[in-house]
């Protein structure tokens, strides 16, 4: 069967003199170097190589790319042959919607709507488009479901148990690190046990065991049509495997961008390789500097090895030209970043002067590290810099437990992110689960959760009917010829009933959504006692399931590009317009306040001890605090705790440990500094004996509240 992808819907705009001009005057507000990376393969050069543009922080990298879209556009490129991969479908819709922008100044303001890129999204997001497109060539049914990580972690706990490995004598890995070793394995493109040695080391004696499991598991992800999200990588780079193929598939696009390319791993770098083998056509943008996520399996090899990786030479254009900090902070963030063993050379400046450094602040312990930074942000208010225009950093989710204690107390409102994802609450799952299920019969994760809802049907009961399901050949037959148990009886007919209606033909959406949100409601008030707020959750996942055209679309995006947190969750106070912001620094990288505070800078904590086995390791940690430090604007403050209290150590019980400063800031680094301790850093100093209020407590009331 020959299935060909829809043909353009737009035709390229003829490259005219006058959208040329036009073009040109639109690109003199960028600089030198943007300019240059804009222009690329526009002009003398007929045949040019690939293009890596390195973007440092705050340089300006999702204007330069916009302007590169459209001005290709302008040139006379198709947009439904331009393919755009970013690092979430929010950061393509932003760069879709610059460069319509552009575009429209480039074409003079013509009334006709500036045509759209045809192609654009995230990896995962385009390789699942593509795998519909070419699903009946490549062994897979084109109505596939995707499984989020949650799912997929369930699946593999099913599959595990089914093995046997779950009674084992010895203490077989958790689903979740299964799946953390099996997606390493598929994104690092590296063996298992070569995966088992570097990262999970205690895992190595069940290779043999893991090998077998995750055969398996790949086998109940075909039977059931499901991919989950790495499979979307896999099975477009195994796609790409076959030459005529990928031949066909590379022969789609003219042009492919690719955004955040420090952040990719080694199949998505396989995969650009295949569509465009020589390198023509192919501009990547990133910063070696701000690779932090090899957690994900992502590498900085990718960046740093791209301009030898093509049959034609790369061009390297590197944006040094800082929009966002001032020199001070950039100083002392070229000096951090300038200690990496290797790196593309850049030295970020700004035409932004300052006489203030940034400050490195030592204090006692945690207690006064959160009543320093507390002070601080408040006295920054007092100034006029909104809550939200300050941010507080740390390594982990754990480093700002006191100071969320102490901004309680002192009433400051704060969001933290890092919390609970939208799609991991139990109450968005069960309605996801019922249209998944719906959309695919066949799959047996969706379909056990939905029908546990139902009083009175456990797990051997929803297995049962699923087994009847895969068995016959309508599920939906089988469904409605079922026998529940009696406890199920009277709830039965309404879940069957909503099935069918779901399947029909004829369902609409987003109808389908308020319909399953119907039945579910009585079901979400008997399962939780907080209905009420998760309520809010469920019609926040209506409004946004009202932009997507269909049912397939909505659920494959939703999974693939979550929203952040559930509204419960969140932390977002109600009744306040205006708020701190706390966030691990992998959460804030892309962001900027005028305000940082960076939490815990000591050996231990950054780098963090658990990443200090290896040259890689700690030379990533090094860029982590290069990220946090270049998220600033105006004002960068790095907190150093003298010692920290340590609860329930074995051998010596509750005691305190003493650290120092990171080694990410020796003598050399440290002169970009203004030092101080705190509460000189932040107030003058109290004298001798005077009342400190922060430290009093008032006993005596609190024995009168006792009898109220």
């Amino acid at each position: 069967m020959v299935m060909h992808l829809p043909s353009p819907t737009h035709s390229p705009i003829p490259s005219t003199d006058a959208p040329v001009g036009r073009a040109d005057a639109c690109l003199a507000a960028l600089n030198a170097q943007q300019r240059r990376a804009v222009e690329y393969g526009c002009g003398a050069e007929p045949e040019p190589g690939p293009l890596l543009v390195i973007a440092g922080a705050g340089t300006g990298k999702t204007d330069t790319l916009a302007h590169r879209v459209a001005h290709l556009v302008c040139r006379g490129a198709d947009p439904q042959r331009i393919l755009l991969l970013t690092f979430s479908r929010r950061a393509a819709v932003e760069m879709e919607r610059r460069a319509a922008r552009i575009l429209g100044r480039m074409l003079g303001g013509s009334p006709q709507r500036p045509p759209a890129i045809g192609w654009s999204g995230t990896f995962h997001g385009v390789g699942a488009r593509l795998l519909r497109c070419y699903a009946e060539r490549i062994g897979l049914h084109a109505s596939f479901t995707i499984h989020d990580r949650g799912d997929a972690e369930d699946l593999l706990a099913i599959v595990r148990h089914d093995l046997g490995l779950s009674a084992t004598r010895n203490r077989f890995p958790a689903k979740a690190t299964c799946l953390a070793i099996y997606s390493r394995v598929v994104n690092s493109e590296a063996p298992l046990d070569a995966v088992l040695a570097t990262a999970f080391p205690w895992c190595r004696p069940w290779e043999a065991q893991l090998r077998e499991l995750f055969a398996a598991y790949v086998a109940a992800k075909q039977a059931q049509n499901v991919l989950d999200y790495d499979d979307l990588l896999l099975y477009w780079s195994q796609m790409m495997a076959e030459p005529s193929l990928a031949a066909e598939v590379g022969a789609r696009f003219d042009h492919v961008l690719v955004d955040e390319y420090q952040d990719t791993n080694r199949l998505q770098s396989t995969i650009l390789r295949a569509l465009k083998p020589d390198g023509r056509g192919l501009t990547v943008v990133g910063d070696d500097a701000q690779s932090i996520y090899s957690f994900r399996a992502a590498t900085v090899r990718n960046i740093l090895d791209f301009p030898h990786q093509f049959a034609l030479p790369a061009r390297v254009v590197t944006l040094e030209r800082n929009y966002r900090s001032t020199q001070p902070i950039l100083d002392a963030s070229n000096a951090v970043i300038g200690l990496a063993s290797e790196r593309h050379a850049k030295n970020l400046w700004t035409e932004r002067k300052s006489a203030a450094k940034p400050q490195l602040v030592t204090v006692r312990d945690e207690v006064d590290q959160a009543r320093c930074v507390a002070e601080a942000i408040l006295e920054h208010r007092e100034t006029g810099i909104a809550l939200k225009a300050q941010a507080v950093l740390f390594r982990s989710s754990s480093h700002s437990a006191q100071l969320e204690l102490e901004l309680a107390r002192r009433d400051i409102p704060f969001v933290k992110f890092g919390g609970l994802k939208f799609l991991e609450a139990a109450h968005v799952k069960d309605l996801l689960s019922v249209l998944r299920w719906a959309e695919n019969p066949r799959n047996r994760l969706a379909g056990f959760r939905a029908v546990r809802l139902l009083p009175g049907i456990g797990p051997a009961t929803a297995a049962r009917l699923l087994d009847a399901m895969d068995r016959a050949p309508d599920p939906l037959a089988a469904m409605a010829a079922f026998d529940p148990p009696p406890a199920a009886a009277v709830d039965w007919p309404a879940l069957v009933a909503l099935c069918g209606r779901l399947r029909r033909e004829a369902a609409s959406w987003p109808g389908d959504i308020d319909d399953a949100c119907r039945w579910y409601e009585p079901h979400l008030e008997r399962i939780y006692d907080d209905a009420v707020a998760r309520l809010g959750d469920l019609a926040q996942l209506t409004r946004i399931a009202a932009t997507y055209v269909s049912r397939e679309r909505f659920l494959t995006e939703v999974t693939l590009d979550p929203p952040g947190a559930t509204s419960a969750e969140a932390g977002v106070p109600e009744l306040d317009d205006d708020y701190l912001i706390l966030s691990t620094i992998h959460s804030a990288k892309g962001q900027e306040w005028k305000t940082v505070h960076v939490l815990n800078v000591v050996d231990g904590c950054i780098p963090s001890d658990m990443s200090t086995g290896t040259t890689e390791e700690i030379e990533e940690e090094r860029r982590l605090l290069y990220v946090a430090m270049t998220r600033a604007r105006d004002h960068l403050r790095l907190l150093v705790p003298q010692r920290f209290y340590v609860h329930q150590q074995a051998a010596h019980g509750d005691r305190h440990v003493y650290a120092s400063r990171s080694r990410f800031i020796p003598e050399a680094v440290r002169q970009h500094f203004e030092t101080c301790a705190w509460p000189v850093a932040v107030s003058a100093a109290a004298p001798a004996g005077a009342r400190d209020p922060a430290r009093e407590v008032d006993v005596a009331a609190r024995i009168r509240a006792l009898w109220r």
